[in-house]
């Protein structure tokens, strides 16, 4: 049993008896009291970006696309360590905190990538596998996370799920240089290696400190190249 679920388990157990002790119940916060908090806005502002990826690319836009991609991964690596630094949080805020950051993780690193290269593949059936390897990795490799978490050492299993779009947005810096059938079968063999990365049976260092800032630079730089792409277009 996982450690949420454990907690879980107990929040229930601890409602059971105060209810058959006739004792009245803590009063519940309401679900929208959640949003105010400034991790779980963050992260609601990556769920924003990843649904636009999504938007983009269904609207043919694939650089717009890559520009919301980037902005998605950038709020992702920022959410917790703002978690980190606030103070006065419940158990019960961390803890749904951190659920939200994997659901929405799933759609911005996974569904969302796997859609933009559905749409650059013109939405043939040939391009449905890459779609589903991305989807079906990113969700097992965050339930993964969800239950074992990060080792003693430091270390975690498999790539990291937010490197299939830091690895797309470098890639895609190439579309405009190859023809589009060309880039399409680029683009399909590097998401089904990173599919089989995220839950290789490897171990690396969970990425923080030093590497938020690099993260960062990445992403404003390769904002800036592929805004003037778009300017261009």
């Amino acid at each position: 049993m996982s450690e949420t679920q454990q907690q879980l388990k107990t929040t229930s157990n601890v409602a059971g008896n105060s209810r058959a002790r006739g004792l009245q119940e803590p009063k519940r916060p309401t679900i929208l009291s959640y949003a105010a908090d400034w991790a779980n806005l963050i992260t609601l502002m990556g769920l924003a970006s990843g649904l636009l990826v999504i938007y983009f690319a269904l609207q043919g836009q694939f650089q717009a696309a890559i520009l919301a991609l980037l902005w998605a991964v950038l709020f992702d690596w920022f959410d917790g360590p703002v978690a980190r630094r606030m103070t006065g949080r419940t158990e019960n805020q961390k803890l749904f905190g951190a659920n939200m950051d994997s659901l929405v993780d799933v759609i911005s690193s996974a569904v969302a990538p796997g859609v933009l290269l559905l749409a650059y593949g013109e939405f043939s059936p040939w391009f449905y596998p890459g779609f589903l390897a991305i989807a079906v990795a990113g969700v097992l490799r965050l339930a993964y996370f969800d239950v074992y978490g990060v080792d003693s050492d430091g270390t975690i299993a498999g790539l990291s799920i937010d490197f299939t779009p830091l690895v797309v947005a470098g890639v895609f810096l190439a579309e405009t240089t190859l023809n589009h059938n060309t880039f399409a079968g680029v683009f399909y063999g590097v998401i089904l290696v990173m599919a089989c990365l995220h839950v290789a049976p490897f171990r690396m260092h969970k990425m923080e400190g030093i590497w938020v800032s690099i993260v960062t630079v990445y992403v404003v730089a390769l904002t800036a190249v592929h805004s003037a792409i778009l300017w261009v277009e």
